[in-house]
C-alpha cells in the first residue's frame, strides 16, 4: 500500500473480493475520498461491515454483496481511480479479473494480488513484484500504459 500512497489522497476506490476490507479500509486511511466493496460471502460480509463500523467509517464506504467479476463487468470506463483486487487463488478469478479490466477499463489502475503460478494475460506497462508464492501486478489501464503512475512504483 505504500507504493499507492501518493496516488490515494482524494482517490476513488474500488476492493474486489474485499473479505474483511483491509485494502480499502487501508486506502481509506491513507487518504482516499471513497471506497467500494465488494463481497458475497456471508461471514465476510459480517467482518467486513462491523470493520467499517468500528472505524466509524461508514460515510465514506459503500458495501456491495455481489460476485465481484460481475460486478466488474457491469462497470463502464473509469468508474473508480484505483481498483484493488485478492481474489481466491487456484480459482481463475485472477485471469478473469484482468480480462475484464481489459475490456472495460473501470479503474485508472488496477492493482491484483495473485499466485505466482497464475497466468495473467500479457499486459503493456504492467508491472509486478514478487512476494514468496505472491505477486502484486500493477496494470495501468489501456489510456495511461504509457504514463507515469502507480505502476512506476513497482520497478
Amino acid at each position: 500500500m505504500s507504493a499507492l500512497q501518493p496516488y490515494l489522497p482524494g482517490a476513488r476506490v474500488l476492493d474486489l473480493f474485499a473479505g474483511s476490507g483491509a485494502l480499502g479500509l487501508e486506502a481509506l486511511s491513507r487518504g482516499a475520498a471513497r471506497a467500494t466493496f465488494v463481497e458475497r460471502a456471508g461471514p465476510a460480509l459480517r467482518v467486513l461491515r462491523a470493520n467499517v463500523e468500528r472505524l466509524e467509517a461508514g460515510s465514506l464506504c459503500e458495501i456491495v454483496r455481489a460476485d465481484a467479476l460481475a460486478f466488474a463487468a457491469g462497470l463502464g470506463p473509469d468508474a473508480y481511480d484505483i481498483a484493488l483486487a485478492d481474489p481466491p487463488y487456484g480459482t481463475g478469478a485472477a485471469e478473469r479479473l484482468v480480462e475484464i479490466f481489459l475490456e472495460r477499463g473501470f479503474a485508472s489502475w488496477l492493482w491484483l494480488e495473485h499466485r505466482v503460478t497464475d497466468e495473467l494475460p500479457e499486459v503493456e506497462g504492467a508491472r509486478t513484484r514478487r512476494y514468496g508464492d505472491t505477486v502484486l501486478t500493477a496494470i495501468p489501464a489501456p489510456e495511461r500504459r504509457h504514463g507515469g503512475g502507480p505502476e512506476a512504483a513497482l520497478e
